[in-house]
Protein backbone atom coordinates (compact mmCIF):
# COMPACT_ATOMS: atom_id res chain seq x y z
CA UNK A 1 0.00 0.00 0.00
CA UNK A 2 2.63 2.18 0.93
CA UNK A 3 4.34 1.75 -2.34
CA UNK A 4 1.90 2.21 -4.35
CA UNK A 5 1.06 5.96 -2.65
CA UNK A 6 5.06 6.36 -3.26
CA UNK A 7 4.41 6.40 -7.09
CA UNK A 8 0.95 8.05 -7.11
CA UNK A 9 1.60 10.48 -10.31
CA UNK A 10 0.15 13.21 -8.34
CA UNK A 11 2.61 12.87 -5.18
CA UNK A 12 5.24 12.82 -8.19
CA UNK A 13 4.47 15.90 -9.22
CA UNK A 14 4.40 17.91 -5.89
CA UNK A 15 7.42 19.91 -4.94
CA UNK A 16 9.95 18.54 -2.16
CA UNK A 17 10.37 21.83 0.01
CA UNK A 18 8.19 23.34 2.59
CA UNK A 19 8.32 26.83 0.67
CA UNK A 20 7.44 25.26 -2.44
CA UNK A 21 5.04 23.86 -0.97
CA UNK A 22 3.44 26.22 1.10
CA UNK A 23 3.54 28.85 -1.81
CA UNK A 24 1.51 26.36 -3.91
CA UNK A 25 -1.04 26.56 -1.31
CA UNK A 26 -1.39 30.01 -1.67
CA UNK A 27 -1.32 29.84 -5.51
CA UNK A 28 -3.57 27.42 -6.33
CA UNK A 29 -6.87 29.35 -3.70
CA UNK A 30 -5.45 32.48 -5.93
CA UNK A 31 -5.62 30.87 -9.39
CA UNK A 32 -9.10 29.36 -8.61
CA UNK A 33 -10.34 33.05 -7.61
CA UNK A 34 -8.96 34.52 -10.56
CA UNK A 35 -10.70 32.22 -12.93
CA UNK A 36 -13.97 32.55 -11.06
CA UNK A 37 -13.80 36.06 -11.09
CA UNK A 38 -12.98 36.40 -14.74
CA UNK A 39 -15.68 33.97 -15.50
CA UNK A 40 -17.60 36.16 -13.72
CA UNK A 41 -16.67 39.31 -15.22
CA UNK A 42 -17.11 37.69 -18.59
CA UNK A 43 -20.81 36.29 -18.03
CA UNK A 44 -22.12 38.79 -16.42
CA UNK A 45 -20.24 42.52 -16.57
CA UNK A 46 -18.60 42.51 -19.85
CA UNK A 47 -21.63 40.90 -21.86
CA UNK A 48 -23.71 43.80 -20.59
CA UNK A 49 -21.17 46.26 -21.13
CA UNK A 50 -20.53 44.80 -25.26
CA UNK A 51 -24.64 44.46 -25.48
CA UNK A 52 -25.55 48.08 -24.42
CA UNK A 53 -22.81 49.23 -26.81
CA UNK A 54 -24.22 47.29 -29.40
CA UNK A 55 -27.37 48.50 -28.77
CA UNK A 56 -26.11 52.09 -28.89
CA UNK A 57 -24.89 51.65 -32.45
CA UNK A 58 -27.48 49.48 -33.74
CA UNK A 59 -30.24 52.44 -32.67
CA UNK A 60 -28.47 55.37 -34.19
CA UNK A 61 -28.20 53.26 -37.52
CA UNK A 62 -32.08 52.52 -37.20
CA UNK A 63 -32.72 55.75 -36.17
CA UNK A 64 -30.51 57.13 -39.58
CA UNK A 65 -32.45 55.04 -42.03
CA UNK A 66 -35.60 56.48 -40.65
CA UNK A 67 -34.26 59.89 -41.34
CA UNK A 68 -32.94 58.77 -44.70
CA UNK A 69 -36.34 56.63 -45.80
CA UNK A 70 -38.18 60.27 -44.88
CA UNK A 71 -36.02 62.02 -46.96
CA UNK A 72 -36.90 60.60 -49.86
CA UNK A 73 -35.14 62.86 -52.17
CA UNK A 74 -32.30 63.35 -50.38
CA UNK A 75 -32.25 66.69 -49.88
CA UNK A 76 -31.52 66.76 -45.80
CA UNK A 77 -28.83 63.94 -46.77
CA UNK A 78 -25.47 66.07 -45.66
CA UNK A 79 -27.40 67.57 -42.37
CA UNK A 80 -28.47 63.71 -41.49
CA UNK A 81 -24.68 62.77 -42.23
CA UNK A 82 -22.97 66.05 -40.34
CA UNK A 83 -25.19 65.23 -37.37
CA UNK A 84 -24.08 61.28 -37.77
CA UNK A 85 -20.43 61.80 -37.75
CA UNK A 86 -20.21 65.06 -34.85
CA UNK A 87 -23.08 63.47 -32.46
CA UNK A 88 -22.58 59.48 -33.00
CA UNK A 89 -19.55 58.81 -34.21
CA UNK A 90 -20.57 57.19 -37.51
CA UNK A 91 -19.30 58.18 -41.28
CA UNK A 92 -22.26 57.11 -43.60
CA UNK A 93 -22.87 56.79 -47.16
CA UNK A 94 -26.34 56.13 -49.03
CA UNK A 95 -25.49 54.04 -52.56
CA UNK A 96 -29.53 54.68 -53.99
CA UNK A 97 -30.58 52.04 -55.59
CA UNK A 98 -27.79 49.38 -54.79
CA UNK A 99 -28.36 45.81 -53.55
CA UNK A 100 -26.53 43.85 -50.85
CA UNK A 101 -25.06 41.17 -52.80
CA UNK A 102 -24.45 39.03 -49.85
CA UNK A 103 -25.73 39.17 -46.00
CA UNK A 104 -22.73 37.31 -44.46
CA UNK A 105 -20.97 38.51 -41.13
CA UNK A 106 -17.77 38.43 -41.13
CA UNK A 107 -16.39 37.81 -37.86
CA UNK A 108 -17.52 35.64 -35.28
CA UNK A 109 -16.03 36.61 -31.87
CA UNK A 110 -18.64 38.26 -28.88
CA UNK A 111 -18.69 41.79 -30.07
CA UNK A 112 -19.46 40.50 -33.54
CA UNK A 113 -22.15 38.13 -31.83
CA UNK A 114 -23.48 41.16 -29.63
CA UNK A 115 -23.58 43.25 -32.21
CA UNK A 116 -25.65 41.04 -34.75
CA UNK A 117 -28.35 40.45 -32.22
CA UNK A 118 -28.66 44.02 -31.20
CA UNK A 119 -28.66 44.80 -35.58
CA UNK A 120 -31.42 42.21 -35.19
CA UNK A 121 -33.51 43.65 -32.73
CA UNK A 122 -33.23 47.26 -33.53
CA UNK A 123 -32.46 47.95 -37.12
CA UNK A 124 -34.66 44.36 -38.63
CA UNK A 125 -33.64 44.82 -42.06
CA UNK A 126 -30.86 42.44 -43.93
CA UNK A 127 -27.49 44.10 -43.17
CA UNK A 128 -23.31 42.93 -43.15
CA UNK A 129 -21.01 43.10 -41.12
CA UNK A 130 -17.29 43.73 -41.56
CA UNK A 131 -15.23 44.03 -38.30
CA UNK A 132 -11.27 42.27 -40.31
CA UNK A 133 -11.33 44.87 -43.11
CA UNK A 134 -10.16 48.14 -41.35
CA UNK A 135 -7.95 47.89 -38.02
CA UNK A 136 -9.81 50.49 -36.37
CA UNK A 137 -13.42 50.80 -37.69
CA UNK A 138 -16.02 48.46 -38.30
CA UNK A 139 -18.33 48.72 -41.70
CA UNK A 140 -21.99 47.93 -41.44
CA UNK A 141 -24.11 47.74 -44.65
CA UNK A 142 -28.11 48.20 -44.33
CA UNK A 143 -30.33 47.40 -47.28
CA UNK A 144 -33.03 49.97 -47.06
CA UNK A 145 -35.91 49.86 -49.61
CA UNK A 146 -34.34 52.40 -52.14
CA UNK A 147 -30.42 51.78 -51.58
CA UNK A 148 -27.96 50.47 -49.42
CA UNK A 149 -26.92 52.50 -46.35
CA UNK A 150 -23.00 52.06 -45.44
CA UNK A 151 -21.95 52.86 -41.91
CA UNK A 152 -18.64 53.03 -40.72
CA UNK A 153 -18.04 53.10 -36.83
CA UNK A 154 -15.24 53.25 -34.53
CA UNK A 155 -14.34 50.28 -33.01
CA UNK A 156 -14.11 51.64 -29.66
CA UNK A 157 -18.02 52.85 -29.30
CA UNK A 158 -18.46 48.89 -29.56
CA UNK A 159 -15.68 47.21 -27.30
CA UNK A 160 -14.74 48.28 -23.78
CA UNK A 161 -11.04 48.69 -22.56
CA UNK A 162 -12.75 47.99 -18.66
CA UNK A 163 -11.81 43.59 -19.71
CA UNK A 164 -8.28 44.48 -20.43
CA UNK A 165 -7.69 47.18 -17.32
CA UNK A 166 -9.38 44.28 -15.05
CA UNK A 167 -7.37 41.71 -16.23
CA UNK A 168 -4.20 43.97 -15.94
CA UNK A 169 -5.60 44.43 -12.28
CA UNK A 170 -6.08 40.92 -11.58
CA UNK A 171 -2.53 39.56 -12.88
CA UNK A 172 -0.51 42.92 -11.10
CA UNK A 173 -2.34 42.39 -7.72
CA UNK A 174 -1.63 38.31 -8.19
CA UNK A 175 2.03 39.09 -8.74
CA UNK A 176 2.36 41.44 -5.73
CA UNK A 177 0.64 39.34 -3.46
CA UNK A 178 2.89 36.18 -4.36
CA UNK A 179 6.07 38.50 -4.18
CA UNK A 180 4.82 39.29 -0.90
CA UNK A 181 3.98 35.58 0.16
CA UNK A 182 7.52 34.61 -0.87
CA UNK A 183 9.20 36.48 0.98
CA UNK A 184 6.81 36.02 3.82
CA UNK A 185 7.12 32.51 3.72
CA UNK A 186 10.80 32.32 3.25
CA UNK A 187 11.26 34.23 6.20
CA UNK A 188 8.98 31.57 8.15
CA UNK A 189 10.99 28.60 6.59
CA UNK A 190 14.29 30.00 7.70
CA UNK A 191 13.80 28.74 11.20
CA UNK A 192 12.76 25.50 10.42
CA UNK A 193 15.66 25.28 7.85
CA UNK A 194 18.69 26.51 10.29
CA UNK A 195 16.52 23.84 12.84
CA UNK A 196 16.97 20.87 10.59
CA UNK A 197 20.84 21.91 10.15
CA UNK A 198 21.64 22.19 13.87
CA UNK A 199 19.91 18.65 14.07
CA UNK A 200 22.08 17.27 11.27
CA UNK A 201 24.49 18.92 13.01
CA UNK A 202 24.42 17.19 16.34
CA UNK A 203 23.70 13.95 14.43
CA UNK A 204 27.18 14.15 13.11
CA UNK A 205 28.47 14.72 16.59
CA UNK A 206 29.24 18.81 15.98
CA UNK A 207 28.53 21.54 18.28
CA UNK A 208 25.29 23.29 17.82
CA UNK A 209 25.97 26.00 20.72
CA UNK A 210 25.22 29.06 18.84
CA UNK A 211 21.72 27.54 17.75
CA UNK A 212 18.54 29.59 19.27
CA UNK A 213 14.84 28.90 18.83
CA UNK A 214 13.79 31.59 16.30
CA UNK A 215 10.84 31.72 14.45
CA UNK A 216 6.72 31.19 15.01
CA UNK A 217 6.06 29.73 18.27
CA UNK A 218 5.50 26.17 16.89
CA UNK A 219 8.83 25.85 15.20
CA UNK A 220 10.26 27.40 18.44
CA UNK A 221 8.95 25.02 20.77
CA UNK A 222 9.98 22.24 17.96
CA UNK A 223 13.94 24.36 18.74
CA UNK A 224 13.40 24.39 22.68
CA UNK A 225 12.49 20.71 22.71
CA UNK A 226 15.35 19.85 20.24
CA UNK A 227 17.68 21.72 22.83
CA UNK A 228 16.11 20.15 25.56
CA UNK A 229 16.78 16.62 23.60
CA UNK A 230 20.89 17.95 23.31
CA UNK A 231 20.78 18.63 26.48
CA UNK A 232 19.62 15.49 27.96
CA UNK A 233 21.66 13.04 25.53
CA UNK A 234 25.30 14.97 26.53
CA UNK A 235 23.92 14.92 30.03
CA UNK A 236 23.74 11.03 30.03
CA UNK A 237 26.77 10.65 28.03
CA UNK A 238 28.42 12.51 30.43
CA UNK A 239 26.70 10.51 33.48
CA UNK A 240 27.76 7.32 31.49
CA UNK A 241 31.35 7.96 30.87
CA UNK A 242 31.78 9.32 34.48
CA UNK A 243 30.32 6.25 35.98
CA UNK A 244 32.60 4.15 33.66
CA UNK A 245 35.53 5.73 34.74
CA UNK A 246 34.65 5.62 38.39
CA UNK A 247 33.96 1.57 38.34
CA UNK A 248 37.02 1.50 36.21
CA UNK A 249 38.77 3.26 38.27
CA UNK A 250 37.51 0.69 41.54
CA UNK A 251 38.33 -1.90 39.98
CA UNK A 252 41.58 -1.24 38.79
CA UNK A 253 43.04 -0.81 43.08
CA UNK A 254 41.73 -4.50 43.55
CA UNK A 255 43.72 -5.42 40.47
CA UNK A 256 46.37 -3.83 41.21
CA UNK A 257 46.67 -5.95 44.20
CA UNK A 258 46.05 -8.81 43.20
CA UNK A 259 49.04 -8.37 40.50
CA UNK A 260 51.47 -7.27 43.81
CA UNK A 261 50.20 -10.53 45.08
CA UNK A 262 50.71 -12.90 41.96
CA UNK A 263 53.91 -11.50 41.96
CA UNK A 264 54.88 -12.80 45.38
CA UNK A 265 53.61 -16.10 44.52
CA UNK A 266 55.72 -19.69 43.35
CA UNK A 267 55.27 -20.42 40.19
CA UNK A 268 53.96 -24.44 41.57
CA UNK A 269 51.32 -21.71 43.11
CA UNK A 270 49.30 -21.72 39.87
CA UNK A 271 50.72 -18.23 39.23
CA UNK A 272 50.77 -18.02 35.46
CA UNK A 273 47.09 -18.89 35.45
CA UNK A 274 46.47 -16.57 38.03
CA UNK A 275 48.43 -13.79 35.99
CA UNK A 276 46.76 -14.61 32.59
CA UNK A 277 43.16 -13.99 33.99
CA UNK A 278 43.90 -10.59 35.70
CA UNK A 279 45.50 -9.38 32.24
CA UNK A 280 42.14 -10.43 30.66
CA UNK A 281 40.61 -8.83 33.42
CA UNK A 282 42.33 -5.77 32.38
CA UNK A 283 41.38 -5.68 28.67
CA UNK A 284 37.92 -6.33 29.13
CA UNK A 285 37.65 -3.57 32.07
CA UNK A 286 39.61 -1.22 29.13
CA UNK A 287 37.40 -2.53 26.26
CA UNK A 288 34.50 -1.35 28.70
CA UNK A 289 35.41 2.02 29.00
CA UNK A 290 36.34 2.97 25.40
CA UNK A 291 33.10 1.46 24.52
CA UNK A 292 31.10 3.72 27.46
CA UNK A 293 33.73 6.92 26.58
CA UNK A 294 33.21 6.89 22.81
CA UNK A 295 35.90 9.70 22.46
CA UNK A 296 33.06 11.95 22.91
CA UNK A 297 34.77 15.16 24.23
CA UNK A 298 37.15 15.03 20.90
CA UNK A 299 36.74 18.60 19.31
CA UNK A 300 36.27 17.95 15.52
CA UNK A 301 38.71 19.22 12.69
CA UNK A 302 39.89 18.17 9.08
CA UNK A 303 40.97 14.99 8.86
CA UNK A 304 43.20 13.66 6.15
CA UNK A 305 41.99 10.09 5.36
CA UNK A 306 44.38 9.00 3.10
CA UNK A 307 47.04 9.65 6.23
CA UNK A 308 44.87 8.13 8.86
CA UNK A 309 44.67 4.91 6.73
CA UNK A 310 48.16 4.54 6.08
CA UNK A 311 49.23 4.64 9.60
CA UNK A 312 46.37 2.10 10.53
CA UNK A 313 48.43 -0.20 7.38
CA UNK A 314 52.21 0.58 8.36
CA UNK A 315 51.16 -0.36 11.79
CA UNK A 316 49.03 -3.58 11.11
CA UNK A 317 51.98 -4.55 8.36
CA UNK A 318 55.02 -3.95 11.21
CA UNK A 319 52.20 -6.80 13.31
CA UNK A 320 53.42 -8.93 10.41
CA UNK A 321 49.89 -9.02 8.95
CA UNK A 322 49.15 -8.26 4.74
CA UNK A 323 47.31 -5.05 4.19
CA UNK A 324 46.78 -3.75 1.28
CA UNK A 325 45.22 -0.28 1.23
CA UNK A 326 44.38 2.39 -1.69
CA UNK A 327 42.90 6.24 -1.32
CA UNK A 328 41.30 7.60 -4.48
CA UNK A 329 42.48 11.19 -4.33
CA UNK A 330 43.05 13.78 -1.27
CA UNK A 331 40.11 12.28 0.95
CA UNK A 332 39.46 14.88 4.00
CA UNK A 333 36.40 14.51 5.88
CA UNK A 334 35.07 16.68 8.96
CA UNK A 335 35.66 14.05 12.30
CA UNK A 336 36.85 13.32 15.65
CA UNK A 337 40.65 12.12 14.31
CA UNK A 338 40.99 9.82 17.57
CA UNK A 339 37.32 8.35 17.71
CA UNK A 340 37.66 8.15 13.45
CA UNK A 341 41.15 6.20 13.81
CA UNK A 342 39.81 3.93 16.72
CA UNK A 343 36.66 3.02 14.71
CA UNK A 344 38.87 2.01 11.47
CA UNK A 345 41.29 0.28 13.84
CA UNK A 346 38.72 -2.04 15.30
CA UNK A 347 37.56 -3.29 11.88
CA UNK A 348 41.20 -3.72 10.68
CA UNK A 349 42.31 -5.46 13.66
CA UNK A 350 39.02 -7.56 13.50
CA UNK A 351 39.64 -8.34 9.98
CA UNK A 352 43.23 -9.23 11.26
CA UNK A 353 41.56 -11.71 13.93
CA UNK A 354 40.12 -13.97 11.44
CA UNK A 355 41.55 -13.36 7.90
CA UNK A 356 45.39 -13.36 6.81
CA UNK A 357 45.12 -10.67 3.67
CA UNK A 358 42.90 -7.22 4.77
CA UNK A 359 42.78 -4.75 2.12
CA UNK A 360 41.38 -1.33 2.91
CA UNK A 361 39.85 1.11 0.24
CA UNK A 362 38.39 4.58 0.93
CA UNK A 363 36.78 6.87 -1.88
CA UNK A 364 33.60 9.33 -2.16
CA UNK A 365 30.19 7.97 -3.17
CA UNK A 366 27.67 10.25 -3.85
CA UNK A 367 26.93 12.11 -0.66
CA UNK A 368 29.24 10.14 1.53
CA UNK A 369 32.87 9.10 1.91
CA UNK A 370 33.29 5.34 2.03
CA UNK A 371 35.35 3.93 3.54
CA UNK A 372 35.68 -0.27 2.97
CA UNK A 373 37.82 -3.26 4.84
CA UNK A 374 37.84 -6.62 3.31
CA UNK A 375 39.11 -9.66 4.65
CA UNK A 376 39.12 -13.33 3.39
CA UNK A 377 38.29 -15.38 6.58
CA UNK A 378 35.18 -17.46 7.54
CA UNK A 379 33.09 -14.87 7.22
CA UNK A 380 29.70 -14.42 9.00
CA UNK A 381 26.40 -15.26 8.14
CA UNK A 382 24.07 -12.07 6.44
CA UNK A 383 21.56 -13.10 9.03
CA UNK A 384 23.82 -12.99 11.76
CA UNK A 385 25.71 -9.73 10.38
CA UNK A 386 23.49 -6.88 12.77
CA UNK A 387 23.72 -9.24 15.60
CA UNK A 388 27.64 -8.24 15.47
CA UNK A 389 27.35 -4.88 16.56
CA UNK A 390 25.37 -6.12 19.64
CA UNK A 391 27.63 -5.23 22.75
CA UNK A 392 29.51 -8.73 23.96
CA UNK A 393 28.54 -10.81 20.85
CA UNK A 394 31.36 -12.44 19.43
CA UNK A 395 29.35 -14.68 16.51
CA UNK A 396 30.57 -17.92 17.76
CA UNK A 397 28.22 -19.89 15.21
CA UNK A 398 31.33 -18.45 12.53
CA UNK A 399 34.39 -17.68 13.85
CA UNK A 400 36.78 -18.88 15.95
CA UNK A 401 35.92 -18.60 19.22
CA UNK A 402 39.46 -18.94 20.70
CA UNK A 403 40.58 -15.55 19.52
CA UNK A 404 41.00 -12.38 21.64
CA UNK A 405 38.55 -9.89 21.73
CA UNK A 406 35.45 -9.00 24.42
CA UNK A 407 32.79 -8.70 22.00
CA UNK A 408 33.19 -4.55 22.00
CA UNK A 409 35.09 -3.94 18.66
CA UNK A 410 32.55 -3.42 16.18
CA UNK A 411 30.63 -1.98 18.34
CA UNK A 412 32.60 0.89 19.45
CA UNK A 413 33.05 1.27 15.71
CA UNK A 414 29.46 1.37 14.48
CA UNK A 415 28.71 3.94 17.79
CA UNK A 416 31.83 6.13 16.70
CA UNK A 417 31.09 6.25 12.80
CA UNK A 418 27.06 6.68 14.19
CA UNK A 419 28.31 9.93 16.25
CA UNK A 420 29.55 11.43 13.37
CA UNK A 421 26.36 11.17 11.34
CA UNK A 422 27.57 7.72 9.01
CA UNK A 423 27.04 3.92 9.78
CA UNK A 424 28.88 0.74 9.42
CA UNK A 425 27.50 -2.33 7.57
CA UNK A 426 28.50 -5.65 6.79
CA UNK A 427 28.76 -6.88 4.08
CA UNK A 428 30.04 -10.57 1.89
CA UNK A 429 33.92 -9.65 0.59
CA UNK A 430 35.23 -10.09 -2.56
CA UNK A 431 38.04 -11.77 -1.11
CA UNK A 432 35.87 -14.65 0.08
CA UNK A 433 35.19 -13.50 3.82
CA UNK A 434 33.86 -10.06 5.43
CA UNK A 435 33.15 -6.65 4.23
CA UNK A 436 32.93 -3.99 6.54
CA UNK A 437 31.66 -0.78 4.79
CA UNK A 438 31.78 2.76 6.63
CA UNK A 439 30.02 5.47 5.50
CA UNK A 440 31.20 9.08 6.30
CA UNK A 441 28.80 11.95 5.15
CA UNK A 442 30.46 14.61 3.40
Amino acid sequence: MSALRQSHPIKKMLPRSLLARSLLIIVIPLILLQIVSGLIFYETHWDKILLRLARGVAGDIAAISRLIQHDKEQSEFWLIRSVAASNMQLRIQYESGAILKTTTQVGDGLMERTLIKAMNDYVNKPFTIDTTSLPRDVNIRVQLPDGVLDVTTPRKRLFSSSAYVFVLWMVGTSLILFAVATIFMRNQVKPIRRLALAAEAFGKGRDVAEFKPEGAREVRQAASAFLAMRDRIQRQIAQRTDMLSGVSHDLRTPLTRMKLQLAMLSDEDGRAELTADVQDMEHMLEGYLAFARGEGGEAQSRVDLGSLIDDIATRLNRQGVLVDHHVEGHLVAMARPNALKRAITNLAENATRYGTHIRINAGVRGDAIEVIVDDDGPGIPPDQRETMFRPFSRGDASRNPTTGGVGLGLTIARDMVRSHGGDIVLEESPLGGLRARVRLPL
